[in-house]
């Protein structure tokens, strides 16, 4: 687990971070779209069927393929890509990251897996066959979470910009910038997943009054526009892997949600944190 100086240095570090991209944020001005919104939809949850997650597990991305479960970790030293039995955690395959790789967002696009790293600026290709390394990648600035649409990858990067990249040059199409309904900049967008043409962003640490001041919540962002459409509350899913208090030295304070799996075939949902012990199935049930 990470350590409360890496979590201290991590809470430093965003805030720099994010003031710098607020200062001059990468988004044509024109593009921005910072118009208050009325109310947004919340949607509930019910829970289908919960799995065994492996509780070391720092999960960073989670993603279906062929009917088989692939998760990528985190923490320096403990980094994987890996292939799990669904139905009972088991970890299959894995392929360990270096030590000084801290492991972020995966997805699959194209028969190929694309997995990047926090602030290493690297990231890596792989065959979900056997996790054969295929080739690596560069990029500027932090890695958090990446979806697909199917045609080009997605990633977040911890602020609330979005990144259109192309998957073989791995060169930024475009930006979707992400506001909240007062009209602000929507931060800390992280694991991401693309259902029906939106995209599903886990808000990391939506709990803090200067992001949501509400727990566990996913945003629900139109693919097209960057418009947010929803909110997904997950508030109290998982208790037992979460901390009890606000305390910041907590031991649980980084198992965040943070893992949004989509299987489009049979028009399932699956979702996890960082260090949870259950995987679960959910169904949204209409907003409050």
């Amino acid at each position: 687990m990470r350590s409360m100086l890496l979590f201290l240095f991590i809470s430093v570090s965003l805030a720099c971070g994010n003031a710098a991209n607020n200062s001059k944020p990468n988004v044509n001005a024109g593009n921005a779209n910072t118009t208050k919104q009325g109310a947004l939809p919340v949607y509930g949850y019910e829970v289908v069927k919960s799995y065994p997650h492996d509780p070391k597990a720092f999960t960073q991305g989670l993603f279906l393929y062929k009917g088989v479960l692939y998760e990528s970790t985190g923490e320096m030293g403990e980094s994987t890509i890996r292939r799990v039995d669904l139905a009972t955690g088991k970890v299959l395959q894995k392929w360990d990251l270096p030590r000084e790789d801290f492991g972020e967002g995966s997805t699959v696009l194209n028969d190929k897996i694309y997995m990047i790293t926090w602030r290493g600026q690297i990231g890596r290709v792989f065959d979900p066959t056997d996790l054969k390394l295929l080739r690596e990648f560069s990029y500027v600035g932090e890695g958090w979470g990446i979806t697909t649409d199917g045609t080009n990858l997605i990633m977040s990067q911890g602020t609330h910009v979005l990144k259109v990249l192309d998957p073989e040059a791995f060169k930024q199409v475009k930006t979707i910038p992400v506001m909240r309904e007062d009209g602000r900049p929507l931060m800390n967008l992280n694991e991401l997943e693309f259902v029906k043409g939106e995209i599903w962003a886990n808000v990391w640490h939506s709990e803090q009054p200067d992001i949501l001041g509400k727990p566990n919540h996913i945003a629900r962002i139109d693919a097209a526009t960057g418009k947010l459409v929803g909110w997904i509350d997950l508030a109290g899913i998982s208790p037992d892997d979460q901390p009890k208090t606000s305390d910041p030295y907590d031991p649980k304070t980084e198992n965040t949600l943070n893992g949004i799996a989509y299987d489009a075939e049979n028009d399932r949902i699956f979702v996890t944190g960082k260090n949870w012990k259950k995987l679960y199935e959910i169904k949204l049930t209409p907003p409050k």
